[in-house]
């Protein structure tokens, strides 16, 4: 999606400081809106907003959400200066400067950055147009990329101490066009979070119209990569929101988790010990370090297929790294007497470290015990239905109450996660450290049957072994010149496409995603289907279009249109339609779409990602030239091979 331009400036024509008049529709025309849209901005100008109402609840809008704001000062236009008022008061950075000729300079800007554009006539001079739109398009593009450099408003400048105000926070009450659009996207992308269907959010992240809103749909990604335990694919996005805000704070911490889930412990400790240094007395960030060292402490002695002696035996030699866990938490607690999570992590560890014969301080585990039950209790009083609350305290009797108690406190932890299956499967691997170390072993038993039993009833997350991705050619319409996939090729096809599969170790546990056009794509759900692999169909139209344009024009259309709804019918899932998903396609210029086809391309490809990269095999039916129309093979192709590279290219040039 591109970056969002608002324009600042006079309408029509007015009198020059020389009396001459100055057509500005013609300024804007041909040299403001035609250099940033070279720059790759979408361009708004307050005077094209035809609807009926305020037109300062648009232009607020503008000046508060606008990635770029630019404001011509030619002439002294009271309204001209007073959105680049506001601007300023909102916004640290995004503003540039624009001026023709004029005689002076006013005091408050005098020192501040101008391009000036030449005038002939009153309207663009044409021996220097050229010039100043590539100045303009070219100081635009910096402004873009240098988001996070200089400040560029004197009220931040001046006032170092000054935070600029939450977005989301000065939406404006009244309905206009960019709330009724940022509703539209803020619902799609919370279903797509509450799904877990992070393709979906990353396509909708790649066509948020501001900057504001491409951050908060990377980390809302990233969050759920993370949940899904797709920890590198979740790194990316998490590095992506730090690219657009170096300062987010949630994207930082959840970059050193990452880290850590990948086994990169010592950048993960470099990057956390520079956000302890940022945020001294935060106690998330304590809490973060604690789980790095945590996670680096379990690496050190955990081994697959050992026993829990051996197991013990190990972790008794790594107190050293223990230690190194406790401390953050414990400075996470202090900090923060009702951040219950650092607590009970503090405590745990305590007495795991007692348990394995290293030193430990009772009189600090007596305060832990008591800070740790108020912190769980008086949590729990907030909010009654608070998961990680009733977790807390039936960890805390785990620690130290009798087998009935530990029961029971489980048992209505269990009630509270209301089959969330991440929550209860969260609070299971702390009860298997418990277990793997045999810390109070029938009492650990019994909480861990209690978690495991309800986590049997709840819906894990389908994890394919392997995921496959198809895009391939459609069966030429009757009369096709030049052919492409004629019908006669259809069994050659076929059986490479099952030999394809066949070498790629394709079988029951893996998935495969695909559009459903005849020719390829089905003919790739058939021999799916004949090895149980699990299929899904993403259409990029809904039903009865994409069967018009997709299905029907081919040779035989109608015997190809009786295969895919038996394809259809034999899904464990029902097709999933784009437009529904994630709504129509959006803007790409006015008055135009991006393609259906591309987009469901991406759609395909981010949602094949999202499971892991390393799980992506792609296979292509294709040529090897271009598609009828954006968004064909051709395209998926480049963008497969841009991100992982794994490609089977089966060429219909060479079919026999």
């Amino acid at each position: 999606m591109k970056p969002h331009a608002f324009v600042a400036m006079p309408f029509g024509t007015k009198p020059g400081h020389d009396a001459e008049p100055i057509d500005f529709n013609r300024v804007y025309a041909e040299y403001i809106g035609p250099a940033l849209e070279a720059a790759g901005f979408e361009v708004f100008r307050a005077d094209q907003e035809q609807r009926a109402g305020d037109i300062r609840a648009d232009m607020f809008q503008e000046l508060l959400m606008a990635d770029l704001v630019v404001a011509d000062l030619t002439l002294d236009n009271p309204n001209v200066w007073y959105e680049l008022g506001v601007r300023h008061a909102l916004r640290a950075r995004g503003v540039i400067l624009v001026q023709g000729p004029r005689p002076s300079q006013p005091f408050d800007i005098y020192t501040d950055r101008k391009l000036r554009y030449g005038l002939a006539g009153g309207a663009p001079d044409p021996a220097t147009l050229e010039h100043d739109r590539a100045a303009l398009a070219s100081m635009a593009t910096a402004t873009a990329e240098a988001w996070h450099g200089r400040k560029v408003s004197p009220v931040y400048s001046l006032l170092p101490h000054l935070r600029e105000p939450d977005w989301k926070s000065l939406l404006l009450s009244e309905r206009n066009e960019f709330s009724a659009a940022y509703g539209e996207w803020a619902s799609r992308m919370e279903v797509a979070r509450q799904k877990l269907c992070p393709g979906n959010i990353l396509v909708l992240a790649d066509e948020t119209p501001t900057l504001a809103l491409r951050i908060e749909a990377r980390r809302t990604a990233g969050e759920s990569l993370l949940k899904l335990k797709h920890y590198d694919f979740a790194l990316e996005q998490f590095e992506a929101v730090l690219v657009l805000d170096p300062e987010h704070k949630v994207a930082a911490e959840k970059k050193a988790v990452c880290l850590g889930r990948l086994g990169r412990f010592e950048e993960a400790r470099v990057w956390v010990r520079q956000l302890t240094d940022r945020y001294p007395t935060d106690p998330e960030v304590w809490a973060l370090s604690g789980r790095v060292e945590k996670d680096n402490w379990i690496s050190r002695w955990r081994r697959e297929g050992a026993s829990p002696a051996e197991l013990r035996e190990a972790a008794s030699y790594e107190d050293a790294a223990l230690a190194e866990a406790i401390e953050p938490y414990y400075k996470a607690f202090v900090a923060d007497p009702s951040h219950h999570y650092s607590g009970i992590n503090a405590l745990t560890l305590h007495l795991l470290r007692r348990h394995l014969g290293g030193e430990t301080s009772q009189a600090v585990i007596d305060n832990l015990l008591g800070g740790v039950l108020w912190a769980g209790l008086t949590a729990q009083e907030r909010d009654r239905k608070d998961y990680w609350a009733r977790a807390t305290y039936a960890e805390l009797c785990l620690l130290v109450n009798p087998i009935e108690t530990v029961r029971k406190e489980y048992s209505a932890t269990v009630a509270a996660a209301n089959r969330d299956w991440f929550a209860l499967d969260s609070t299971c691997q702390t009860l298997c450290l418990l277990r793997d170390l045999q810390f109070r072993p029938a009492e650990t038993a019994a909480a861990v049957e209690i978690l495991e039993r309800e986590i049997a009833r709840s819906t894990p997350p389908f994890q394919p072994r392997k995921v496959f991705l198809f895009s391939g050619h459609m069966i030429d319409a009757p009369g096709r010149e030049p052919p492409r996939f004629p019908a006669g090729k259809e069994g050659a096809a076929a059986q490479k496409i099952g030999e394809a599969l066949d070498a790629l170790g394709a079988g029951p546990g893996d998935l495969a995603l695909t559009q459903g056009a005849s020719g390829g794509d089905i003919l790739f759900l058939e021999a799916c289907q004949a090895r149980g692999v699990r299929a899904c169909l993403m259409l990029p139209l809904e039903e009865p279009e994409f069967i018009d344009r997709s299905i029907l024009p081919a040779t035989d259309g109608a015997a190809w249109c009786e295969r895919y709804y038996a394809v259809k019918e034999s899904l464990q899932d029902p097709p999933r339609v784009m437009p529904d998903e994630l709504g129509p396609p959006p803007k790409t210029g006015r008055d135009r779409h991006a393609s259906p086809f591309e987009r469901c391309n991406l759609w395909l490809l981010n949602t094949a990602l999202a499971w892991g990269i390393d799980k992506v095999r792609f296979i292509c039916l294709w040529n090897g030239g271009g598609g009828d129309g954006p968004g064909g093979t051709e395209h998926m192709y480049n963008e497969v091979k841009r991100r992982t590279g794994r490609v089977t290219w089966l060429d219909t040039r060479t079919l026999r």
